[in-house]
């Protein structure tokens, strides 16, 4: 069953077009990632499909419900968990919880027992009653993630849900999140540019310049990648990607960062190979390193966009988010 229909949604701004004609649906109890870089449109899709902003084009529906016809049903059909940070920090997290609640019109027993339910999820129980301002990055994120459930949406959204958090944070975010799932059932669409965090999801579309470059599975994505990645860097990468085009079993390209990168079906069986290769001739190559590994979902959008996804790309905007929420850890 689907959850989110999305057809032909286009969103501009002014000759910019940020979002051009993406199509796709998320399957009920489904979590679907949209994985890109800053600036890609992923952001401004979540905002469309949670009314925060209207379609330039197309259509949307969640729970079956217009985004643009009715937008006031859906927002009262999901739950979103913003890229900033949106507690009120000179209230306790219990009090963060009872003010939605009040938005969203949970009776006094309902918040009573849905609150204590999911700070006992998110482990905030006994710092439910502490101020805001004394928590965590992490614990401020898990009572955002509890308050966003608590009118019981059928959908979640969470844009960047672990943007700025250490590493060991972002994984107890994850679980916490995976609970949720098996708990409830419910329904997660997240934006990410974190490669690991897009691992955890059922299904991926990447997504680049505002367009939809593929959507399936993150094993199926990798597959688009064949066999084993070998990246290389020599004394002259130009003259390497020409002695490797005389193989055809492999496939060749120019990285990011100037390295070669081959596709081979056996990586192990091909680096002595290729080693002979730039050796051969009357201008040797000399190779400063080699590397061999499975393919990841880096590999795919580089092989799709030719570039990778890097937090440095963000907007200076972008990087503000980010040294805030690193500020209020």
């Amino acid at each position: 069953m689907n959850v989110i229909h999305v057809e032909s949604l286009t969103r501009k701004f002014g000759d910019f077009v940020a979002v051009q004609e993406v199509t796709f649906d998320v399957y009920e109890n489904e979590v679907f990632g949209f994985l890109g870089p800053n600036g890609a449109g992923k952001t401004t899709t979540i905002n469309m499909l949670c009314t925060l902003l209207r379609p330039s084009g197309g259509r949307a529906e969640v729970n079956g419900i217009d985004v643009a016809v009715d937008p006031h049903a859906v927002r009262q059909s999901i739950g979103l968990i913003f890229q900033d940070p949106s507690l009120d920090e000179q209230l306790t997290g219990r009090e963060n919880l009872r003010f939605h609640a009040m938005l969203y019109d949970v009776s006094t027993d309902d918040f009573r027992r849905r609150s204590e339910e999911l700070l006992d999820m998110v482990e905030l129980t006994d710092k439910a009653d502490d101020l805001v301002r004394t928590y965590s990055g992490g614990m401020k994120r898990r009572l955002e993630i509890s308050r966003g459930l608590l009118h019981r949406p059928k959908v979640l959204f969470l844009d960047e849900p672990t943007l700025g958090l250490d590493p060991q944070t972002r994984r107890h975010i994850w679980e916490y999140l995976f609970r949720l799932r098996d708990r409830r059932g419910i329904t997660m669409f997240m934006t990410t540019h974190y490669m690991d965090e897009a691992e955890n999801c059922d299904r991926i579309a990447i997504i680049d310049h505002g367009q939809i470059v593929a959507l399936d599975t993150p094993e199926a994505l990798k597959g688009l990648v064949g066999g084993d990645i070998v990246t290389v860097r020599t004394s002259n990468n130009e003259a390497a990607i020409t002695k490797l085009t005389q193989l055809e079993t492999i496939e060749t390209r120019r990285g990011p960062e100037g390295q070669v990168i081959i596709e081979t079906a056996k990586g192990d069986q091909f680096i002595p190979r290729m080693i002979n290769i730039f050796a051969d001739g009357g201008d040797p190559l000399e190779v400063h390193s080699v590397n061999l590994r499975r393919p990841t979902l880096e590999d795919v959008f580089i092989k799709l966009t030719g570039r990778a996804i890097r937090e440095e790309e963000a907007s200076g905007k972008d990087q503000m988010r980010l040294r805030r929420r690193m500020f209020h850890r």
